[in-house]
């Protein structure tokens, strides 16, 4: 099926395989991934190895400054898409819960969110990009000609997320990954800056009972619909 050259954003809370679902349409369908949750994740990082994250509090000022030098970019491969910080990279290192316990907090601060999105909308020009976060079609792109918002049950949230984990031998209990997703939610629906919500002219996908495959079908049927394709 050929799919013109659009822009796909597609939002959703943590853990309902957003991410992997947007990997998977650009493999079948050739478009560019752009992972914003990485970006924000690699920020992050940056912080705290910065030093700029100590005693519970965000050192706001210092990270402002020190912002500009950090170089983040994406390399496609066979294995992926992954992110780097200049010519390391990061992509395990953003993935742990010591990274997750903060990112909803970092990504609130409302200078962090326009420099990601100004990189964003680089890597994005030409169009046929999907890109997944929380705020991708109702900020990052509000014209984008496909919008799809992703949810899951909590509770299989939680046991994917623990999943994921258990495989990349981080240590973590079912209990702690059900408390940091509960309170990413509400830091990420209830910040001043771009809060996490549905947009209107979007497309729910709860996929809690679905398949990869059947996440899949949906969208390509979507797509006809919508675009009136025939094969």
């Amino acid at each position: 099926m050929k799919v013109p050259d659009i822009i796909i954003a597609v939002d959703g809370y943590s853990s309902t395989g957003k991410s992997t679902f947007a990997k998977l349409v650009a493999k079948e369908f050739a478009f560019l991934y752009l992972d914003s949750g990485a970006m924000y994740r690699g920020v992050t990082l940056f912080a705290m190895e910065k030093g700029f994250i100590a005693d519970g509090k965000i050192d706001e000022p210092a990270l402002k400054a020190a912002l500009p030098e950090l170089e983040l970019h994406f390399q496609h491969g066979e294995a992926g898409t992954f992110l780097w910080w200049a010519d390391r990279c990061i992509e395990k290192k953003i993935r742990t819960m010591e990274v997750s316990g903060w990112v909803s907090p970092i990504s609130a601060i409302g200078f962090v969110r326009s420099w990601v999105d100004e990189r964003l909308h680089a890597f994005s020009e030409g169009g046929r990009v999907i890109m997944d976060g929380r705020d991708i079609g109702t900020t990052v792109f509000p014209n984008a000609e496909l919008k799809i918002f992703v949810t899951a049950d909590p509770k299989v949230r939680a046991q994917r997320r623990y999943d994921e984990l258990v495989a990349k031998g981080t240590p973590s209990t079912l209990e702690e990954v059900a408390k940091n997703l509960s309170e990413r939610d509400y830091i990420d629906s209830h910040r001043e800056v771009s809060p996490l919500r549905q947009p209107a002219d979007a497309y729910v996908l709860d996929n809690s009972d679905m398949t990869l495959h059947e996440e899949t079908v949906w969208l390509r049927g979507l797509i006809q619909g919508k675009f009136g394709i025939l094969e």
